[in-house]
């Protein structure tokens, strides 16, 4: 089996959720069950990309051997994509100075360098943030950070740009439109928290909104129309694995033939609910490169 790394790119508020919550937010976004980080489940995404086979330059027999016959169908077979969870890799954290910070934890890069078989160093961090030499987020002269309602020492080191530089050029490669100017935004506003500051901000620091509906008639609140979503903010960002395997259908074609037919790399997709509303405009970015797994 092939593997490729995509990257979720959250350009408006996102919410992928679980149902009805037990907890304050009726709607709560979903999570992981040991990390408590928010995810996007795999399933999400591989109906969003089936629907979206124009973009991806696919056929109807193309997208059949990829992800499956529908139901309609009197044939089955499994398609030959497997979409992993996308996990939180980088979530924006409102900033007293520089207006947003792109932050993310030792414990995410662990796992985001496994998974794209990088040997970056991974930060020791203990009470102090990691930031970039020259960093937006800096209170003045001082090596000081406000995120929310938190003041946390920073400081800088090689390990910290080079990690800015890393994510950077996965979300805004040579191809995209401005990739510089893009890429040197994103790198003045990184910073590295630690585990337990991220793992604090990522349950308080996501967005809260409260809804209602109106009645029509009497211009007022509908009985029992009073609830609250939680989502993403907009500029967050996840990363997974697809798995591409041999075709299961009579093509009989290979992994490496399936995975050159997902040539075109950034896609405009819409996930999650709330569709009607502007949730879930996201670019989709599927790296170029194929490793195999055993």
């Amino acid at each position: 089996m092939l593997s490729r790394i995509f990257h979720l790119h959250a350009l408006s508020a996102l919410h992928v959720g679980t149902g009805q919550g037990i907890g304050v937010v009726d709607l709560p976004i979903a999570r992981a069950t040991a990390t408590n980080l928010p995810i996007v489940a795999g399933s999400a995404l591989k109906g969003v990309l089936r629907d979206e086979k124009s973009k991806l330059g696919l056929d109807d027999k193309q997208v059949t051997t990829l992800f499956g016959p529908d139901n309609t169908i009197e044939i089955s077979h499994a398609g030959a994509l497997a979409f992993g969870d996308a996990h939180l890799l980088i979530l924006p954290i409102r900033s007293f100075s520089g207006t947003t910070a792109f932050a993310t934890c030792p414990f995410v890069l662990r796992q985001y360098a496994r998974d794209l078989g990088l040997s970056v160093t991974i930060p020791n961090l203990s009470d102090s943030a990691g930031v970039v030499e020259a960093s937006k987020l800096l209170i003045g002269t001082t090596q000081q950070v406000a995120l929310e309602d938190l003041d946390i020492q920073a400081n800088h080191n090689g390990t910290i740009g080079t990690w800015a530089e890393t994510i950077a050029k996965q979300l805004y490669p040579e191809s995209a439109m401005d990739s510089e100017a893009w890429q040197a935004e994103f790198k003045s506003r990184f910073i590295v928290l630690p585990d337990n500051i991220f793992s604090f901000l990522a349950d308080t620091a996501t967005e809260v909104r409260t809804r209602i509906r109106i009645d029509n008639d009497t211009r007022t609140i509908k009985a029992g129309a009073l609830w609250s979503e939680e989502n993403l903010p907009a500029e967050s960002i996840l990363w997974g694995v697809m798995g591409i395997g041999n075709a299961k259908d009579t093509s009989k074609q290979t992994a490496q033939q399936l995975s050159e037919l997902l040539s075109k790399n950034e896609l405009m997709i819409q996930v999650g609910g709330k569709h009607t509303v502007g949730r879930g405009l996201c670019r989709f970015i599927l790296n170029d490169s194929s490793s195999t797994q055993a």
